[in-house]
């Protein structure tokens, strides 16, 4: 889309010479992006412009009365609805800063975010983007624990580190605004793992990804979000994966990382689809998807579940209820325990 279907307007108070850009995709966000907003005005660090991008939210002017207050310190635009890359990619267009902050709409930042972020960044040129940890909270069994717990980072951030998660980039990050564009900004044809996208293409072009254990963020989960969609996101992370053996040369050893990851997240996928399936009452395609699924995880549990389904199908789900009711004390049915890297919330 070209950049006259995008309705920008500037408030008077933003910095003319921002060092940091902070870039906040807005859709449907009015319940949420005023804390955003809080939390960035509350940083020690005061050099920056923000930008919010209104990316056809249905709730556009409920938004607009809720930024009404912040209207004179940040660039608001508007446009078409074209995804959380498209509105990053509109913000990275408007920016006048050295560097990018990246922030959800309904996550919000620590007071020294950005004043940690930028003094390590600018005090190492050879870091394009960095991550801190955060601190998960909202409706979500893993309110509380800390980034990094979940979705370690461990050794350098390699092409190989990335699509086989020894490393896992925390979405609210801190870059250098050329690498992002050198890069080729965010794939607009992509619906949702389009950061693990990029972060890729940084490593293929010679950047460096860096990353620090201070929890720097309070990173919102909630149930509504698509990230919140296993099987969803293992789709979009699986497109991913074949773009980049599309459309990159690839060396021996990250060919091989992309297949074994292809390998994992499909058998995540095909677990994801056999149990909603079995949910559904379907033992013909939770069957199929449960094989296919246990051929790479071989787990002896999910080998008893497809024997008793192909033998007594309502048994099999009636023990399941009865294992969550004695075991768990509540319904499981819609818990999925995935691996799957962290994302935003699209």
């Amino acid at each position: 889309m070209k950049d006259m279907d995008v309705q920008v307007r500037r408030g008077r108070d933003v910095a003319l010479q921002p060092q940091v850009s902070i870039i906040i995709p807005a859709y449907n966000a009015s319940k949420y992006i005023a804390e955003a907003l809080d939390s960035v005005f509350s940083q020690t660090f005061q050099n920056y412009e923000i930008i919010v991008v209104n990316d056809g939210s249905t709730d556009t002017q409920e938004l607009e009365n809720v930024l009404a207050p912040y209207r004179c310190q940040i660039v608001y635009a508007r446009q078409e609805n074209r995804g959380v890359a498209g509105a990053r990619n509109t913000a990275l267009r408007l920016t006048q800063a050295p560097f990018i902050a990246l922030l959800d709409s309904d996550d919000l930042w620590m007071p020294n975010y950005l004043d940690v972020q930028m003094r390590i960044i600018e005090s190492d040129p050879t870091i394009d983007v960095l991550y801190p940890n955060a601190l998960i909270f909202g409706d979500s069994p893993d309110a509380g624990r800390k980034f990094m717990e979940l979705s370690p980072s461990n050794g350098e951030v390699t092409f190989e580190t990335l699509v086989l998660q020894e490393c896992n980039v925390m979405v609210s990050v801190t870059a250098r605004r050329e690498s992002i564009i050198s890069a080729g900004y965010f794939d607009e044809n992509l619906k949702s793992s389009e950061d693990f996208d990029l972060w890729l293409r940084i490593i293929k072009k010679g950047g460096r990804i860096a990353y620090h254990q201070r929890t720097l963020v309070r990173y919102r989960r909630r149930p509504d979000s698509l990230s919140a969609n296993p099987i969803w996101m293992y789709q979009h992370v699986l497109e991913v994966l074949g773009k980049m053996e599309r459309t990159h040369e690839l060396t021996e050893s990250e060919h091989l990382a992309v297949i074994q990851a292809t390998e994992r997240f499909s058998a995540g996928l095909a677990l994801c689809e056999g149990r909603k399936a079995f949910f559904q009452g379907n033992a013909v395609e939770a069957i199929e998807k449960l094989s296919e699924a246990n051929r790479f995880l071989k787990k002896g549990k999910l080998a008893f579940l497809i024997s008793t389904l192909r033998i007594a199908p309502g048994i099999a789900l009636s023990l399941y209820h009865l294992r969550d009711r004695l075991h768990f004390g509540s319904d499981t049915r819609f818990e999925v325990h995935n691996e799957l890297p962290w994302h935003p919330k699209n």
